[in-house]
């Protein structure tokens, strides 16, 4: 009887052996937990389609990042729901804002957590989209002033990163220029470069109440068949300024991931979104997967594709597993 001369499951038949030869590992710093946060008080709203994730009011909120600092999770990312919108997003950029509350009440409860705002006009426009429109079209240039000036007013309020996520063209030199302008030079930007125009971010509208009214967002978000593209999108804003790059979603495009981390070499991060996160709890709680098994599964894939960050609605879940 002939024997292989390469027995490659030598290195797996126990625990001890597979984790001293593992080439991925991941680790809780990778993470960053997303909040949804509304006017009011006492307010922990259960999103229906999230099970696990919440609407919380201000004073809530900084309750839930002391939590995130106890299981060593650096990082959350902020998205506000105003208490009124206009077609203008003007609550998006004033001064005592709700994400620029927020910011305030998250350093002051937990001052070493990295805040991370999302830059966009979705949540705060009465119409939900992501830019101003004229005759009918969002108008790019008009949008990216705007976005410039709430980028300075969540710097203003004490961030930490700044995440523009509209993918108009132009924004990241726009926000990166204002920001230098105002003393803010030091502030890094984790642009979403490669967002793609995603039927997985359902769950989100209903969190962040930002579905559009009307039309799609296909005319700036990117073309699910387009990876190449993506890598034009990324290098323009890496050479436009942006410090991190974000490809969104995250599991159906880890080829992005994979090509994007080869060819720049830059941090990058993946948005692993709410419709990734809603099926894996449903299949949980329908008995039809491994909840845990799959989550940790997922997460480490998107790790070993190359995303060094991972904005992700299991990061609590999965700092208490690791």
């Amino acid at each position: 009887m002939s024997y292989p001369t390469h027995r490659l499951r030598r290195l797996r038949k126990n625990e001890n052996l597979r984790r001293m030869v593992r080439e991925t590992r991941l680790s809780i710093d990778n993470f960053v937990y997303p909040f949804f946060v509304c006017s009011g008080k006492n307010i922990r709203r259960e999103i229906k389609s999230m099970p696990g994730c919440f609407q919380l009011s201000i004073d809530n909120l900084g309750k839930e990042t002391k939590e995130i600092h106890k299981l060593n999770i650096p990082a959350i990312i902020l998205f506000g729901i105003p208490e009124k919108k206009d077609e203008f997003g003007k609550e998006a950029y004033v001064k005592d804002g709700i994400i620029q509350r927020a910011v305030r009440e998250v350093k002051n409860s937990v001052p070493s957590l990295i805040v991370i705002t999302d830059i966009c006009l979705c949540e705060y426009t009465s119409h939900g989209h992501c830019g101003l429109i004229r005759k009918g079209k969002i108008d790019n240039d008009a949008t990216i002033e705007i976005l410039a000036k709430v980028a300075l007013s969540h710097a203003r309020a004490g961030i930490d990163i700044v995440a523009p996520s509209d993918m108009m063209d132009g924004r990241v030199k726009a926000i990166r220029e204002v920001l230098d302008d105002n003393g803010f030079e030091e502030i890094p930007m984790m642009s979403y470069a490669a967002k793609f125009a995603s039927s997985f971010y359902g769950p989100f509208r209903e969190a962040a109440e930002s579905a559009a009214k009307y039309g799609d967002r296909k005319s700036h978000q990117m073309d699910p068949a387009n990876p190449d593209e993506a890598l034009r999108e990324i290098a323009l804003d890496i050479e436009e300024g942006a410090d991190i790059i974000i490809v969104k979603p995250a599991l159906p495009y880890l080829d992005v991931i994979c090509r994007a981390k080869e060819r720049f070499n830059i941090t990058l991060a993946a948005y692993h979104v709410s419709g990734e996160y809603s099926m894996v709890k449903a299949g949980g709680r329908l008995g039809w997967i491994n909840e845990k098994e799959v989550m940790m599964e997922s997460l480490l894939s998107i790790k070993r594709a190359g995303a060094d960050i991972i904005i992700t609605y299991f990061a609590k879940e999965a700092a208490k597993l690791l």
